[in-house]
């Protein structure tokens, strides 16, 4: 049965492994998308990726509040 005893020491190293991976990659895809969203909204501090959809939010949800400087040459 020694075939047997290293197959569950197989198994048991590459759920290890497999575990280290996922935990390692998780963290990765999280701090990239905080990292894409760089523009912040100035009324409701929503954050949004590009200036095109900042634009988008000011406008539909911020109607009455005159647009940011920084969105003055934005085309939607």
């Amino acid at each position: 049965m020694a075939r047997g005893q290293q197959k569950i020491q197989s198994q048991q190293k590459n759920a290890k492994k497999q575990a280290e991976q996922k935990k390692k990659q998780g963290h990765d895809q999280k701090a990239a998308a905080k990292a894409a969203l760089i523009y912040t909204c100035t009324v409701c501090r929503t954050q949004m990726p590009d200036p095109k959809t900042f634009k988008q939010h000011f406008e539909s949800k911020h109607p009455k509040t005159p647009l940011p400087p920084e969105l003055a040459g934005v085309q939607a």
